[in-house]
């Protein structure tokens, strides 16, 4: 049966470098005025009306709504009239709150980009109760942030039990390589994740808990804070180092085996890490991540650097090169273990075909909200993550539109 709402996506924040990416690949992949009904959002209408000239043929015919991100009747107004609602609108805890409320009223489905550990423990925390009440299905980190991450764990998860019977007992993500940065708008909200923290030192706690994002009262596994220090990765017999998103990827992974009822086992264990290569040079490099890290941790808790450093990221509406973003690529290797037979152990890649911060984010984001608006899916609601929300329906949807790749590969 045919939504009765006006809209089965409106995509909120077309107007940023980030939306209009998503509403280009909108375009190019489903087209204006067909089957998917869908219109772009934002604040300033002649903005909305530039972006849709940019767009070229077809642009003009995506509906243009004006909505203001602080106006809680605006967010209302927005979240009644679609199926799901798309935000690229960060940082979130700055201008995110008010939508995330009218969407759980309303039963509107939710997706978006952040990586804001506090502020997704505070949405979870005001409106889960309603969100069961009404439907719907509210899902953070759909972009490079987390969804190579959730989605690849759910994935060897799968195979592990397909090929088996039994599952994981331990997942470990190896970034193998990546040409093309991360988004600007990713290290803005981890810039405000650091302010919150130094006016709120209790969120400093939160950012360190490992389960930081399972629900109240789940058990909670062995796994610890992720580690700076270089290590050796015997099984690829080569050296790692500190993975920048580590502490909000592995925690969404970790919720998605507390939300699936612990399907990927009571004491499973989860890590990130960077591969960089064997012998003296490998380690060389894993230590340079190291320290990078490490001290540019230390000098961004400094408020005076930190307002620097937030000068020197991309304005909005600015970004990497339609030729950039098209070179870009990243790899990631996803390791399985079984639980007693380590021949049976399995190893995935994933791979995306543009860069993650941009292109390739801006594809997954797409397709999550298509998912969540035409997809047959599990009946689940609250604040989900994207394998449990989306699981196998997503992966296809990546594989077919997407240029994202997920293959069991041999050891």
């Amino acid at each position: 049966m045919k939504n009765a709402r006006e809209f089965d996506i409106i995509l909120f924040g077309a107007t940023g470098f980030t939306g209009r990416l998503v509403a280009r690949y909108l375009l190019e992949q489903y087209g204006s005025g067909g089957s998917l009904r869908w219109a772009i959002a934002g604040r300033n209408l002649e903005k909305l009306q530039e972006v849709s000239g940019d767009l070229g043929e077809g642009g003009d015919a995506i509906p243009r709504l004006q909505a203001d991100s602080t106006s809680a009747s605006d967010m209302e107004e927005l979240a009644a009239r679609t199926t799901v609602v798309c935000s690229t609108v960060g940082p979130y805890a700055k201008y995110g709150s008010a939508l995330i409320r009218a969407c759980a009223e309303h039963g509107t489905h939710y997706c978006d980009l952040t990586a804001e550990i506090p502020w997704m423990v505070r949405m979870m925390n005001e409106h889960q109760e309603r969100a069961l009440q009404t439907g719907a299905r509210l899902v953070h980190a759909c972009g490079f942030d987390s969804i190579p991450s959730d989605l690849g764990a759910f994935f060897v998860h799968s195979e592990m039990n397909l090929r088996h019977g039994v599952p994981c007992q331990r997942i470990q993500l190896r970034v193998e390589d990546f040409s093309g940065g991360f988004s600007g708008g990713t290290v803005a909200s981890m810039l405000h994740m650091m302010e919150e923290a130094e006016s709120n030192p209790s969120l400093q706690t939160l950012l360190e808990n490992p389960y930081a994002l399972d629900p109240e009262g789940s058990p909670q596994g062995r796994d610890q804070p992720e580690s700076l220090a270089p290590r050796f990765d015997k099984t690829l017999s080569q050296w790692t180092g500190p993975f920048v998103m580590a502490g909000v990827n592995t925690k969404v992974v970790r919720r998605t085996n507390a939300l699936l009822e612990h399907a990927y086992g009571d004491d499973f264990r989860y890590d990130e890490a960077v591969l960089t290569g064997a012998g003296p040079l490998g380690l060389l490099r894993a230590s340079g991540l190291s320290v990078g890290s490490g001290l540019s941790m230390g000098l961004l808790s400094v408020p005076s650097l930190r307002k620097f450093a937030s000068t020197k990221l991309p304005e909005p509406g600015e970004g990497p090169s339609k030729e950039k973003r098209e070179a870009g690529f990243w790899k990631v290797r996803l390791l399985g273990t079984h639980p007693v037979d380590p021949a049976r152990n399995l190893q995935a890649r994933l791979t995306g075909d543009m860069d993650p911060g941009y292109g390739s984010t801006s594809k997954m984001i797409g397709e999550t909200a298509v998912c969540l608006a035409l997809d047959e899916l599990p009946e689940r609601a609250g604040f989900l993550t994207t394998a449990v929300a989306m699981g196998d329906a997503l992966i296809n949807r990546l594989q077919e539109n997407a240029g994202v790749s997920f293959e069991i590969c041999e050891p």
